[in-house]
């Protein structure tokens, strides 16, 4: 399978996935939106691969320092940067390391903060998503709420997978990554939580009304995003293919997306890399046959950017760039193709929406924000 680098000086950061869904519509040349009037206004800059950041309710920016752990906290209003904490033993090799943030629903009322991190203690590298108490400031009492093993050594340092969010119904969503086994996607046993969507009580136990213990959806490659559309509550994953079949995914409870030890792109229908595990297998709403290295998603919905609101925009690491899909009338699906936003960006990790509504991203050097 091939594996995505993306070389940022001295880090090479390792960027792959794949998955599944309905009705797929196949992508196309992407098309430059004309007039379309779109902006990246620097944030803060100087960075080192923000790989997850998350909003608080009054606006302030929580991200991760991929490779160290840190975890800071940026008042955009006045460009003050407060270190919070930072996590010990991270490995940060290939794309491993500080890679999700999320706040709990009830912030500040319960002031817990939520990361999932690439630790290496006792010889040993495991996924990790840890809890931390903000008290006067800074961070204490680390928790660990769950872990998973993956590959020994930096040659097979990549699917870890890594986002978290709260969605409307106040779960915590995590997504861990195959660990370069598809074997693993497609095993429900309850321990085995590689390849596949979690959703948690905020105490890291499993959620009331799963299918399968803590599994939401299985059947997943690795993903760098997932969000929630704001008009439906309905959750949309971006998942990256071996060497084909990049995908966009409505999430369904339950579901298997197909991905597993069958998968291959010798043939020519999307069904190739879900074609694993049990009936019936959703496919990919939206597929992109060359991989682009699809990362962080967001819905722009009042973003200030007229022309895309109710779009869908994504990453697309493979040329630095920013993507758009028009929703279909009853957004469970896309209308037409992707539009290139913008391009030649500093890489494109994550992708949020603050509370105001505006969208932000985050690339190798630093966050920004999206705008006329």
């Amino acid at each position: 399978m091939r594996t995505i680098r993306v070389l940022t000086g001295a880090t090479c950061f390792v960027l792959v996935t794949a998955l599944a869904s309905s009705a797929v519509a196949r992508g196309p040349a992407p098309q430059v939106r004309a007039g379309k009037a779109v902006a990246s206004h620097p944030v803060k800059n100087g960075l080192n691969g923000v790989a997850g950041f998350t909003f608080a309710p009054g606006g302030k920016i929580w991200y991760l320092d991929r490779g160290t752990g840190q975890v800071h906290v940026l008042n955009p209003k006045n460009h003050r940067d407060h270190l919070f904490f930072t996590i010990t033993h991270v490995d940060g090799s290939g794309e491993r390391g500080a890679l999700g943030i999320a706040l709990h629903p009830d912030w500040p009322k319960k002031p817990f903060v939520y990361i999932y991190v690439t630790r290496n203690l006792h010889g040993k590298s495991r996924n990790y998503l840890i809890r931390l108490r903000a008290k006067n400031g800074r961070g204490t009492g680390l928790h660990v709420l769950l872990s998973q093993p993956v590959p020994g050594g930096t040659t097979q340092s990549y699917h870890n997978g890594g986002h978290i969010l709260f969605g409307p119904d106040r779960k915590l969503y995590v997504m861990i990554g195959d660990a370069h086994n598809s074997a693993n996607a497609q095993i429900l046993n309850g321990s085995n939580l590689r390849g596949k969507i979690m959703r948690l009580d905020p105490d890291g136990t499993a959620a009331a009304g799963n299918p399968h213990g803590r599994v939401w959806s299985y059947g997943h490659r690795n993903s760098f995003g997932f969000t929630f559309d704001p008009k439906t509550n309905r959750l949309w994953e971006t998942e990256n293919g071996p060497e084909c079949n990049d995908e966009i995914n409505l999430i369904v409870k339950g579901a298997n997306f197909g991905w597993g030890p069958n998968e291959n792109c010798s043939g020519t229908s999307p069904g190739d890399t879900n074609n694993s595990g049990p009936m019936p297998r959703i496919m990919p709403k939206y597929v992109f046959d060359t991989t682009i290295g699809i990362t962080g998603a967001a819905f722009c919905i009042n973003c200030g950017i007229p022309s895309l609101n109710g779009d869908l925009v994504f990453g697309d690491v493979n040329t630095a760039s920013l993507r758009s899909l028009r929703m279909n009338a009853t957004r469970t699906g896309f209308t037409g193709t992707d539009h290139v936003l913008l391009t030649g960006l500093d890489g494109v990790y994550s992708v949020e929406v603050s509370p105001n509504g505006r969208i932000y991203y985050s690339g190798q050097n630093g966050i920004y924000r999206l705008g006329p």
